[in-house]
């Protein structure tokens, strides 16, 4: 009797213990999924915002296009980092820590009085977007296996998905009120969650310490820094002048310098080692140009659209308008991204990346040639979606095959590397491709400008079809979910295809 009693007491006690567990993981999953939505509210500060910026501050188009450039070349500096960090127990004081600096950064930027002060904030903002691979970290090491499968592919998903529709917010914000407002707005919604954060985040138990590679990182920013300086400035410094060839070759030797060391080092910030393969090294330079190719289409077309159609050219739209536009573009990388599985399984993989990198080269021209209405460019913006869906989707699925299993995190994490300083470049060089056509005291580059940048984009995305397709070759189709699950854990880009697999 009394066996039973102890039984029947202890049952509560269990259940309530496991209900807390299921609390407690929730929680944590939410507040994951909150962080991966927080770094598309940093990224959607951007692109809208550099006309207005450029009004407000009387400046270029493509001086204000530094706004975005800042932003995404401390995120691509602040990824390898970090997610070396967090690869340890410094998971949560890495997330902590980035917030911090993420709020600071967006005072900033709100309170700025000239446009100094906002390009420093939005620099330290940066900092935001190297958070995603630290959350998925985080939900591999303390949730189990399904669960962080399919948190990990939710993250993924979250992170695509929040772009288009942080535009929106963001712009509409901003429209009724000013920029300041949209930074006012994303310092409440960073706050927040950094408190949960500091509340919910679990510590990491120590791991076995690694040596974190300084000299690597330091040289690593000198190079890219020195490169991204010359694309942005080289019109106004003059692109033969002693400073614009100065920065250009040292960021050159620099970068050369950096893959020399990497390859001798033991524990490097990024293994380079594993990246030649012919399917690696064709899959890392396809993503390298597929990403120059969207920062010289996306924010390009944002921008013509609200150009007053008292120039000559442009749509005379909204912010919030302008901010729509990014919409149609998540829908269709979303779309195209869970289909991959089924195009691989039916016709061969080989097609996958040329056809996604084609589609989004027909977006890019499309608009170059047809730009006599508003709805052309939301058109032109979900073509490319699709091919962003498609690219980027399967051109890890690449890496993996071809890297034995223990070496697929590194050959991810220098591929993820090189798509964001290809998206750092590509936004320099469409603002230096806009300065040089815009004339001397002039606010606005010519129509020209933006129609040549948009070429040279689809340009580049035509090179990474025919390269992808000749080079890659036939690859097998079997799909296993151990795989998957690794490229989930390393490419935001997998979310929508991980959950097409898992669900299958």
């Amino acid at each position: 009797m009394l066996f039973r009693s102890q039984a029947k007491a202890s049952i509560p006690i269990e259940s309530s213990a496991m209900a807390t567990r299921t609390t407690s993981t929730r929680t944590l999953q939410f507040t994951l999924i909150l962080l991966a939505a927080m770094t598309s509210i940093i990224g959607s500060l951007g692109a809208p915002l550099i006309g207005t910026v450029a009004q407000s501050n009387h400046i270029t188009i493509s001086t204000a296009q530094w706004i975005l450039t800042a932003t995404l070349a401390t995120g691509a500096l602040a990824t390898p980092v970090m997610g070396r960090l967090a690869d340890g127990h410094l998971q949560r004081r890495v997330v902590l820590f980035a917030l911090a600096i993420v709020v600071v950064g967006l005072v900033m930027a709100a309170m700025s009085k000239d446009f100094t002060w906002l390009l420093v904030g939005r620099s330290l903002q940066g900092l935001g977007m190297g958070l995603l691979p630290v959350t998925m970290a985080i939900a591999r090491s303390h949730l189990a296996p399904a669960q962080a499968a399919k948190t990990i592919a939710t993250l993924s998903v979250t992170a695509a998905i929040g772009v288009g529709l942080g535009y929106p917010v963001t712009s509409v914000i901003a429209q009724y009120f000013d920029y300041h407002a949209a930074f006012w707005f994303a310092t409440v919604m960073i706050g927040a969650t950094l408190i949960l954060a500091a509340r919910v985040l679990p510590h990491t138990q120590a791991r076995p310490r690694r040596d974190f590679d300084l000299v690597g990182a330091v040289i690593l920013t000198f190079g890219l820094v020195s490169l991204l300086a010359v694309l942005g400035e080289g019109q106004v410094w003059g692109w033969t002048s002693t400073r614009s060839v100065t920065l250009g070759a040292g960021g050159v030797v620099f970068l050369v310098a950096w893959c020399l060391y990497e390859l001798r080092r033991h524990d490097p910030l990024v293994n380079l080692r594993q990246s030649t393969h012919r399917a690696v090294i064709t899959s890392d330079a396809s993503g390298f140009l597929i990403s120059m190719a969207m920062y010289l289409f996306m924010p390009v077309v944002v921008e013509y659209v609200q150009v007053s159609r008292s120039v000559g050219y442009g749509f005379g739209a909204s912010i919030f308008t302008s901010g729509l536009l990014l919409v149609p573009l998540s829908v269709g990388t979303f779309t195209a991204s869970s289909f991959v599985p089924r195009l691989v399984r039916h016709f061969n993989a080989r097609i996958t990346v040329p056809l996604g990198a084609m589609l989004f080269a027909v977006a890019a021209l499309t608009f170059s040639f047809e730009h006599r209405s508003l709805w052309e460019a939301f058109v032109a913006m979900g073509i490319a979606g699709l091919g962003a869906g498609l690219t980027f989707a399967a051109m890890p699925g690449y890496i993996v095959r071809a890297t034995p299993a223990a070496d697929t995190g590194a050959a991810l994490g220098f591929y993820q590397l090189l798509r964001s300083v290809g998206l750092s470049i590509g936004s320099a060089a469409a603002g230096a491709i806009l300065a040089h056509y815009t004339a001397s005291g002039a606010t606005l580059p010519s129509q020209t400008g933006f129609l040549t940048t948009l070429d040279i984009g689809a340009s580049l995305l035509i090179v990474a079809a025919v390269m992808s397709y000749l080079l890659l070759g036939d690859t097998p189709t079997t799909v296993s979910t151990p795989w998957v699950i690794e490229m989930m854990e390393e490419s935001a880009e997998l979310g929508a295809t991980g959950l097409g697999l898992i669900g299958e």
